[in-house]
């Protein structure tokens, strides 16, 4: 496995090493021991979920307050998506800016999104499945979320927004500048 720090060091990409033969290909999708030495600090996975969509399906951004936040680690077994990580704390130095990767059953990588990042996807094939692992439970109450046409932060969806099928409760989202955001700063693993 290969780690990359993105524009925003703290959200990292994973590369892994495919093996490939005549009978298929086999890699590994997660290595504790070399991912916390990686980012510096402990990880604790304890939920894995799974997510099906079709073309044009935006999930995001979505995230939740302290002390519930959520360390996520995402990736796509089937189809592709655009994966977007906003950084929502406010004494970072990447405040308000975001991440945007390709995800794909392709090219099998994986986005590690830390804690203090609002998170979200669309579907760019005609279908995905989107699996992540989290290291804290989902709480309702601390659940939050922003526009994801949000003027301030201008992500680039790559679809046109005719395409786009969102939520009721995503289109509802307060934009960035009324949303809650994180008032402390999360280390890399929070």
């Amino acid at each position: 496995m290969k780690f990359i720090r993105t524009e925003i060091p703290d959200v990292v990409l994973c590369k892994p090493t495919i093996l490939n033969d005549e009978r298929g290909y086999f890699f590994e999708s997660f290595k504790k021991e070399q991912f916390e030495q990686f980012i510096g600090g402990s990880i604790n996975f304890i939920q894995d979920n799974e997510a099906k969509s079709t073309k044009g399906v935006l999930r995001g951004l979505h995230y939740q307050l302290p002390p519930f936040a959520q360390a996520k680690l995402v990736r796509v077994v089937k189809g592709s998506v655009l994966d977007i990580a906003v950084d929502i704390r406010k004494n970072s130095p990447t405040f308000g800016q975001y991440e945007a990767v390709e995800l794909s059953e392709e090219n099998k990588c994986q986005l590690y999104i830390p804690k203090g990042f609002a998170h979200g996807y669309v579907v760019l094939s005609d279908e995905a499945i989107f699996c992540y692992k989290v290291d804290n439970y989902y709480h309702k109450a601390s659940e939050r979320g922003m526009m994801y046409n949000d003027t301030t932060l201008q992500i680039d969806w790559k679809l046109s927004k005719e395409l786009l099928l969102i939520s009721e409760k995503d289109k509802m989202q307060p934009t960035f500048e009324n949303a809650d955001l994180f008032e402390e700063n999360f280390s890399l693993n929070g």
